[in-house]
């Protein structure tokens, strides 16, 4: 898989950008790189599901959710947990805050490899999108528990197995 990325087009195999977590505060997060390298030429973009910016080796990896791995480096550094809300980018998150009530409210626990909102919602690329989203995540917060994080582990290996993304 490293090597496909890589000779694809010559470009880094490991992604990385800034993310907010817990209690509002940034971290660098780590993905395999499943876009073209170019793929924010024009400024910041939400991904959408048929991205045109993902390369071939790229959508099998998000199909399957291959290009979340690097991220368990993440959880063992401790700024990510197995299970809560995706960590988002900080200029999205600042127009999200603006328009979505109580969408700070994420930042309340560790953001997570899945979530609720992962299994329950299909891929977000707009501020609509992250309204609906929050209704799952507030819904985690809610009534987290070890059966709730137990259910979103199946269904996450579930959707991969299914490739469902």
């Amino acid at each position: 898989m490293i090597l496909a990325i890589k000779l694809q087009d010559r470009g880094a195999v490991i992604y990385s950008q800034i993310r907010v977590g817990l209690y509002n505060e940034p971290f660098r997060i780590f993905k395999f790189r499943t876009m073209r390298v170019d793929a924010e030429r024009d400024g910041a973009q939400w991904a959408k599901q048929n991205d045109d910016r993902t390369t071939a080796i790229g959508r099998f990896m998000r199909k399957t959710r291959i290009d979340e791995v690097p991220q368990f480096w993440n959880i063992l550094k401790g700024d990510m947990s197995f299970i809560g809300p995706r960590p988002e980018r900080p200029n999205f998150v600042d127009m999200i805050e603006h328009d979505v009530p109580f969408y700070r409210y994420r930042h309340l626990i560790k953001p997570g490899l899945s979530g609720w909102a992962q299994i329950n919602y299909p891929y977000g690329a707009s501020i609509d999108d992250a309204r609906e989203k929050l209704s799952f995540d507030l819904y985690y917060l809610k009534y987290a528990s070890v059966t709730l994080d137990m259910l979103i582990v199946l269904r996450t290996v579930g959707a991969m197995v299914k490739g469902a993304r």
